[in-house]
C-alpha cells in the first residue's frame, strides 16, 4: 500500500502572495511542512501540487532546486490536479495537505495513517466539525474512491475545494472522522498562514521553539500560544 502526501499550493494567493516560499528563521514554509511530513512517509511519497500557470513557476523552480517532487496541473480545477497527482505517483491513498499548514501535527498524521492502513476506510479526515485548529487539516482518501467520486462532481465548489463533495455525500460510506481528543481547547484556532497577521503570529510561535520544530505538536504549540497571549 502506497500512501502519499500531496501539498496543494499556488503562488498568487489573494491575501498573501508567495506565502509558501516565505521564510521563518531562514527556512521556507514549504520546507517546514516537508520536514514534518518526512517523519511519517519517505520523501519520495511527498509531492508539491501546483498549477501549470507561469505565476506558479517560482514554486516549481524552488522544488527542482531543492530536489522536491513537484506536479503541475489545472489552476482552478484543484480536485483534478489532486487526483492526477495521486494517479501519476501511483498512490493507493492520497493525503491532502494545504500549503499553509505550517504546523501540521506529526502524531496526528501517524495516527490517521494507521486508520488508512487498515484498508477498511475510503476516506479518513480530521476536518469534520472542525475540532482541530485551522492549519492542521489532514484528509486521506483512497485514490480509486476519489476518482469515482470525482466523476459525480457537479459544481464549481466541488472542483475548487477538493473534498467538499465527499462531506456532502458521506452517508453509508466507509469514512472515518478523526476527532480532536488530544487538546480539545484548540478547536478552530487559526494556525493556517492565510494573511500577514497569521505569518507574524507563526513567527512568534517559532521564535519560542527551543528544539527542532518537528518536536512541537498540538499540545506544545497551544502552550506557547497561551504564553504569547498572557
Amino acid at each position: 500500500m502506497k500512501i502519499g502526501f500531496v501539498i496543494i499550493c499556488r503562488y498568487n494567493s489573494s491575501r498573501l502572495p508567495g506565502k509558501i516560499l516565505m521564510e521563518i528563521n531562514g527556512k521556507s514554509i514549504l520546507q517546514y511542512i516537508i520536514e514534518r511530513l518526512s517523519l511519517v512517509v519517505p520523501e519520495n511519497n511527498i509531492v508539491v501540487a501546483t498549477s501549470e500557470e507561469k505565476t506558479d513557476n517560482p514554486i516549481a523552480e524552488y522544488c527542482v532546486k531543492n530536489k522536491i517532487n513537484v506536479f503541475r496541473g489545472s489552476l482552478d480545477n484543484v480536485a483534478l490536479r489532486f487526483l492526477n497527482c495521486g494517479k501519476r505517483n501511483k498512490f493507493d491513498f492520497i493525503t491532502r495537505i494545504n500549503g499553509d499548514n505550517l504546523f501540521v501535527d506529526v502524531e496526528v498524521l501517524q495516527r490517521m495513517i494507521k486508520f488508512a492502513q487498515t484498508n477498511k476506510y475510503d476516506f479518513v479526515s480530521n476536518v469534520k466539525d472542525r475540532t482541530f485548529p485551522k492549519g492542521m487539516s489532514v484528509e486521506i482518501v483512497r485514490t480509486k474512491h476519489y476518482e469515482e467520486m470525482y466523476s459525480k462532481f457537479n459544481n464549481d465548489g466541488h472542483f475548487e475545494h477538493v473534498t467538499q463533495y465527499l462531506y456532502q455525500n458521506d452517508k453509508n460510506k466507509n469514512y472515518y472522522y478523526f476527532y480532536n481528543t488530544i487538546c480539545s481547547e484548540t478547536a478552530g484556532i487559526q494556525l493556517a498562514i492565510d494573511n500577514k497577521g497569521d505569518l507574524d503570529f507563526a513567527k512568534k510561535i517559532v521564535s519560542r521553539f527551543e528544539k527542532n520544530h518537528t518536536e512541537y505538536g498540538l499540545k506544545e504549540i497551544f502552550k506557547i500560544i497561551k504564553e504569547i497571549n498572557e
